[in-house]
């Protein structure tokens, strides 16, 4: 098992849908196991695979909700079902509206998300599998699911905080091909 480098807004496989998960083999696993390794050596609670640089369509999560029931799993070839946002602003006050990233690392901006969702997947042996998720659990599932479609959160921020993600990149140097950082390696502050 290894830690991966996480690539940083602006390579173009974070910029790309990816592709569904074909070979159920042992590179898929050590795949997995490394990306469970780097999510939590971030800190995260999910990993997509386009953010360690591989195109295909699989996420870890890795969550532990107020009931104290922990959610941790891999989802390859997901789908997922979304309840309609809710009307209105993201409010930078709302804790339950707080994202981040990490392939926007150190950042966190407002987001309106759906309250619920349903995700259909695979597990690592093939095995289909349905979580039905509120909250938190579904703010992750939505997040995930949007970086293999090649979406990352700031993408779909309301202009004023788009307006503040952009100023951050260009001020960290982002939004270019090849940028990436190691999780218990690098140190992104400031």
């Amino acid at each position: 098992m290894a830690v991966r480098a996480i690539v940083i807004s602006g390579d173009p496989v974070l910029h790309s849908p990816a592709a569904l998960v074909e070979n159920f083999d042992d590179e898929l696993r050590t795949l997995v196991r490394d990306m469970f390794e780097t999510m939590d050596a971030a800190p995260g609670v999910g990993l997509a695979a386009t953010q360690v640089g591989v195109g295909l369509r699989l996420f870890t999560y890795s969550f532990e909700d107020d009931d104290e029931v922990v959610w941790r799993g891999v989802a390859i070839n997901p789908e997922l079902w979304i309840t309609p946002v809710p009307a209105g602003h993201a409010d930078e006050d709302e804790l339950d509206e707080d994202e981040g990233c990490l392939s926007f690392p150190g950042e966190r901006f407002p987001l309106r998300r759906a309250e619920s969702a349903i995700l259909h997947a695979l597990d690592l042996e093939q095995k289909p599998f349905e979580i039905r998720a509120d909250g938190w659990l579904a703010r992750i599932f939505q997040h995930e699911f949007d970086h293999l479609d090649g979406t990352i959160y700031v993408d779909r921020l309301e202009h004023v905080y788009a307006k503040m993600a952009k100023k951050v990149t260009r001020k960290r140097g982002w939004g270019e091909p090849g940028l990436s950082w190691v999780p218990g390696v690098d140190n992104l502050e400031g």
